[in-house]
């Protein structure tokens, strides 16, 4: 009895206090405690999932610890084995149809047999062993197969860890995508508000006009039926009146009233000519905005003297002042800016700027009569209306103040819509199709003119519409 209490206190001393069982392959740290290697590994993964260290603390006495001082407790390992016997000696197990001990091993059958057991016939001719001459070899075969089965564990947890991170990356793909299809669709629902604005507009404009000629028509043949009233009233006057009365300038009152027509009323047509195919209008934003396509070219009298026009007028870059240009009071002087050639003073107008991957620019449209001095500021109340990219504060609309704006993609061309009439011109990033600003309605009552500013390093170009 003392002998299995001594046992008893032995594997208390021997379990591991992670898993409290006794340890397995025991490693031991700084401290002087050891633990079973699988649970110390599994621990140090724990920690290291929630932060990168190499330093960590027993998870007994929280003393610290480097992962380097790992070591394998050899003594220990055999300690274990030799209470695993001890305890094994004193729970023996007895043949139960002869009540003698199992000292033998029969290898045929695999089975653990006293000595009385083989000489009986069914282990006749059977191969037998001492157990104390199997048990070790068997030992051997058993760890060799635990450790074939912690291997696999360990693989199916570092594929289960990579799966992890793939669930993780899977879903993050997963939320940008979702990201950016709510701002293709928040882009898009922004360019039919813009555009459903502007044809409410147009109908509403020609709701007006038609309304002023049909009231117009009304008020003219309102005037009509009152001379007619005068003249029914005069007629009926002379033919209740006395003989001389009716007689009395008859001729010129029959010619008056036989030089009254029946004149035709205007027609009116009442066919809406404001109409608005959504379906096949909008399927394509981009188709869409190439059908008020114009071509742009650049004005080289308005150039400041450090920009550079291409022969074809279509790309200006910055360089050096130019000597010996024409003296022109349309050239711009105080920025490096130029205006396209085409003018606009009415109707619904898109071109294009490739601006390609250059850090800074300036786009848009302007008044023909901005200040191009040292006066200039590129505001709407003073006839600028653009947006900008710079390397400082990145793109903006150059309202007053200009407004920040958050572009999810970087546009290699930007389209410009200008709408005189709805007095609305608005930005689109052509690579993407999506919109990216609409200034608010303004009542323009100048020539517009295409307007770029250009920066070192960053030529600007413009596409034909074939292109």
């Amino acid at each position: 009895m003392a002998s299995a209490s001594r046992t008893k206190r032995m594997k208390e001393m021997a379990a591991c206090s992670i898993c409290l069982n006794l340890m397995t392959e025991p490693v031991s740290i700084n401290c002087g405690h050891s633990y079973c290697q699988k649970c110390m590994k599994q621990y140090l993964s724990q920690i290291r999932r929630n932060q990168v260290q190499k330093m960590f603390v027993c998870p007994l006495c929280r003393a610290p610890f480097h992962i380097t001082s790992l070591r394998s407790n050899k003594q220990l390992g055999e300690l274990i084995e030799l209470i695993k016997e001890m305890e094994d000696s004193e729970h023996e197990l007895l043949c139960e149809d002869h009540g003698e001990q199992f000292q033998l091993f029969c290898e045929d059958d695999g089975q653990l047999i006293c000595w009385r057991c083989e000489r009986a016939p069914q282990h006749q001719g059977h191969t037998t062993a001492l157990v104390e001459d199997v048990c070790q070899d068997y030992k051997e075969k058993l760890k060799n197969a635990l450790t074939k089965l912690s291997q696999f564990e360990e693989e199916y947890m570092n594929q289960k860890a990579f799966m992890e991170m793939q669930i993780t990356k899977w879903k993050a793909e997963i939320e940008t995508r979702r990201q950016n299809i709510k701002s293709d669709f928040n882009s898009l629902h922004e360019f039919l508000r813009t555009e459903e604005k502007s044809y409410l507009w147009r109908l509403e404009k020609e709701e007006d006009q038609m309304l002023m000629r049909m009231r117009e028509s009304e008020a003219n043949l309102q005037q009509k039926c009152d001379e007619l009233k005068s003249h029914i009233l005069v007629l009926e006057e002379k033919c209740q009146s006395s003989a001389q009365k009716v007689l009395q300038d008859v001729k010129e009152t029959l010619s008056r009233t036989c030089a009254v027509k029946l004149e035709a009323p205007e027609v009116f047509s009442l066919e809406v000519q404001t109409a608005c195919d959504v379906a096949e209008l909008y399927l394509d934003v981009k188709a869409m905005l190439r059908r008020h396509q114009v071509g742009v070219t650049l004005d080289p009298d308005t150039a400041h003297p450090h920009l550079y026009l291409s022969k074809d007028r279509r790309q200006v870059s910055r360089g050096y002042s130019q000597q010996n240009l024409e003296v022109s009071s349309r050239r711009f002087t105080a920025f490096p800016c130029v205006l396209g050639c085409e003018g606009f003073t009415s109707g619904r107008h898109y071109f294009e700027v490739d601006v390609g991957e250059g850090t800074a620019w300036d786009v848009g449209v302007c008044m023909e009569n901005v200040e191009r001095g040292l006066g200039m500021k590129q505001e709407p109340e003073l006839g600028f209306w653009a947006i900008r990219l710079c390397p400082e504060n990145g793109y903006a609309a150059l309202t007053s103040p200009p407004t920040a704006l958050e572009l999810q993609e970087q546009p290699l061309v930007v389209g410009i819509v200008l709408d005189y009439e709805a007095g609305t011109v608005s930005f689109y990033n052509m690579t993407t199709g999506s919109h990216i600003f609409t200034f608010p309605k303004a009542s323009f009552s100048d020539t517009l003119r295409p307007f770029f500013q250009v920066y070192q390093y960053s030529p600007l170009f413009l596409p034909s519409c074939n292109e």
